[in-house]
């Protein structure tokens, strides 16, 4: 498993840097950089695993990684962020792509309902991410990538550096070796985190949830805590936002269409995982909302909640005789946590109306 996470990890950042580069020879803003080509190259381990996983029959490693993916990227990956330096949202994430990436996680929960992802489900999902991606290009196309509408900072004095304009054929050539290796690391970690199922006595979608969706979200950690420190919050932001798009649509739709029946969706994970989730998706408008950024006490927030989650699968898997009090404190804890949120929200929403009325 460690060699295929070094692999895919290698090839998304050849990806990662091939499409950048591509896509700012072309003039593409840096927002829609990092919904689209960061984003999407960040997640290509994801695709690269589930649709390997689903290819062999593994549905609960294709189906835990791309849920437990969203789940990582919002919880970790943000929360991780916002404590290094609070993170500045930009109003088109706000206005229209946390919209789509709860619409998206809503629809493949509802496609999930019945216990299986079908291959025409798959394939709408898919269908809607081509659209998505035409509808962003568009957009960065007509806005252009003006210095003037440049990276927000993630703090004041923070400042991106300059960077060289990108060369065309090294972009080309990273990008097809990215794709190359990523295929091989997939094979091997799929092959690795079977084996590690089958070993420790749990199931696929425990594995695929935790340690395949930490691992194929290496490349989101790495780009977002380094584009946080860097001052770059639009391209930290956008790649966990974009990221989650392309894991509903393109990730899950491609292994639902590649599966040799359906995906097979466990009881287990339209009970607890995907209310995680979705759960998790939605509270990002609220705390984007929110004076349009995320404060490091919201980060602190996440963070706990993911370590909170994963403990919980643990001892539920391993059927732990602390179980029982573990489940009564989250029922003190989670209630506690959406009241924060929530004061959060009327906090942020006054203040900016305050603002309004004084300006």
């Amino acid at each position: 498993m460690i060699v295929g996470l070094v692999v895919l990890t290698a090839g998304a950042e050849l990806l990662i840097r091939g499409g950048s580069g591509l896509a700012k020879a072309i003039g593409l803003p840096s927002l829609i950089i990092g919904l689209t080509v960061v984003a999407f190259g960040t997640s290509a381990p994801e695709v690269a695993v589930s649709v390997g996983a689903a290819y062999t029959g593994d549905a609960g490693i294709a189906l835990g990684n791309a849920i437990g993916s969203n789940t990582f990227n919002i919880l970790f990956i943000l929360g991780i962020s916002a404590i290094v330096a609070p993170l500045i949202v930009s109003t088109q994430l706000i206005r229209l792509d946390v919209p789509v990436m709860i619409g998206v996680a809503g629809l493949a929960w509802i496609f999930a309902g019945d216990g299986r992802i079908m291959r025409w489900e798959g394939l709408i999902l898919f269908a809607l991410l081509v659209l998505y991606t035409g509808l962003l290009i568009t957009l960065g196309l007509r806005k252009g990538s003006d210095p003037a509408d440049a990276t927000p900072l993630c703090t004041p004095e923070e400042a991106a550096k300059p960077e060289p304009a990108p060369r065309v054929l090294p972009s080309i050539i990273f990008t097809i070796l990215g794709l190359a290796l990523l295929v091989v690391g997939a094979r091997v970690l799929v092959s690795g985190a079977t084996t590690l199922a089958q070993a420790m006595g749990v199931s696929d979608l425990l594995i695929g949830l935790t340690i395949v969706a930490a691992g194929t979200s290496l490349p989101e950690v790495a780009t977002s805590l380094v584009a946080t420190i860097r001052g770059q919050c639009d391209i930290a932001v956008g790649n966990i936002v974009g990221s989650n798009i392309f894991n509903m649509l393109a990730v899950l739709g491609s292994a639902a269409t590649v599966a040799p029946d359906s995906i097979a969706v466990e009881s287990n994970a339209l009970l607890l995982d995907f209310p995680v989730m979705m759960a998790a998706t939605v509270v990002c408008l609220p705390l984007f909302i929110t004076g349009g950024r995320v404060s490091r006490w919201e980060g602190v927030l996440l963070f706990l909640s993911y370590v909170a989650y994963v403990i919980y699968l643990f001892l539920s898997a391993t059927g732990n005789e602390a179980l029982p009090a573990y489940r009564a404190g989250l029922a003190i804890a989670l209630p506690l946590a959406g009241l924060g949120v929530a004061f959060s929200l009327f906090f942020g929403l006054h203040t900016a109306r305050r603002k309004q009325v004084t300006g």
